[in-house]
């Protein structure tokens, strides 16, 4: 029986600094709230918060030679990561992020890019990805993954029974390309409203899930932030509202809501409720710094799910 979740694609190393509102251009040194260092990136991220959760998880990615590709390995299997599938890439640097957070939340980044797009596609990936439950595909984009090598992995996970879920980072507006061979094989699609916005050509939520399903999605879960989820499932269109919290930190909140979802599914959740929970999770990860800001776990977080009041719902 296939069993836990593959999730491949961009490892990243994020430092996260809250909160700097201005630089001091002295040598003097400033007394800030938070500074954390953790394994991020929409697979590495996702896997780490998926192990939080509680769900057992492999990640395909890469790494460089150097003392944060260390700390990106030692991180995720602190929490119980299988990283067999991390390559490390000699001579090349870890891809990492520096996130200078503002005490109202904005945030300054400067990514170093390196090894973390590459992530692999050989063999072991693909046999890795056919005994797996779940694959969390978040390589769009990457070098040894576009034009074709991730189609016919998902389509191998497929075959053997995986639900895939999509995510993305940045993209261009020529991804869609990309996504013309990936969706069909996809269970999940699940950009934020940016990025549908941008890949669609349309600012219309409900028409961008709409094209995404066209291209061959079976479903689509928009994240629109404090907004809440636009959710397109079953030819059903839903707004799932976020919970109110008070935001710290939101860069990962992406990554922990795919996360929070495979979760939810896995304890075998209706993808609705899982929406819900995973709004939650996001949540939680939001009101810390870093890639698991406050969150605990599985049943804290349905727990907190009792607790916390929902957000007005804004937008389309």
């Amino acid at each position: 029986m296939t069993r836990g979740l593959l999730a491949i694609g961009l490892t990243t190393l994020d430092i996260n600094a809250y909160p700097i509102d201005e630089l001091t251009h002295t040598e003097r040194a400033s007394l800030i709230k938070g500074l954390v260092c953790a394994p991020a990136g929409t697979a590495a991220g996702a896997a780490m918060v998926a192990a939080k959760l509680g769900v057992p998880t492999a990640l395909a990615g890469a790494v460089g030679d150097d003392m944060n590709g260390l700390f990106v390995r030692a991180g995720l299997e602190s929490l119980g990561v299988d990283t067999r599938l991390l390559v490390t890439r000699a001579g090349e640097p870890t891809s990492s992020t520096l996130l200078v957070v503002e005490s109202d939340g904005r945030r300054s980044s400067f990514h170093r890019p390196g090894a973390g797009r590459s992530a692999p596609l050989d063999a072991a990936v693909v046999a890795a990805a056919r005994g797996s439950r779940f694959v969390h595909y978040a390589g769009i984009g990457g070098p040894t993954t576009d034009g074709g090598p991730g189609a016919a992995l998902l389509a191998e996970a497929k075959a053997a029974g995986a639900l895939v879920t999509c995510d993305l980072i940045s993209p261009r507006a020529s991804a869609i390309e990309e996504l013309a061979r990936i969706l069909p094989h996809v269970d999940y699609f699940m950009p934020s409203a940016a990025e549908a916005v941008l890949l669609s050509g349309s600012d219309d939520l409900h028409a961008a899930a709409a094209r995404f399903l066209a291209l061959g999605a079976k479903a689509c879960v928009i994240k629109n932030g404090r907004a809440g989820v636009l959710a397109l499932i079953d030819g059903q269109q839903h707004v799932v509202p976020a919970f109110a919290v008070e935001p710290v930190d939101t860069t990962s909140c992406g990554d922990s809501f795919c996360a929070g979802f495979i979760a939810a599914l896995d304890r075998g959740w209706a993808p609705l409720e899982a929406c819900r929970f995973a709004s939650m999770v996001a949540g939680l990860v939001a009101e810390g710094v870093g890639t698991l800001g406050t969150l605990e776990g599985f049943d804290a977080t349905v727990a907190a799910m009792g607790r916390y009041a929902v957000a007005s719902i804004v937008g389309n």
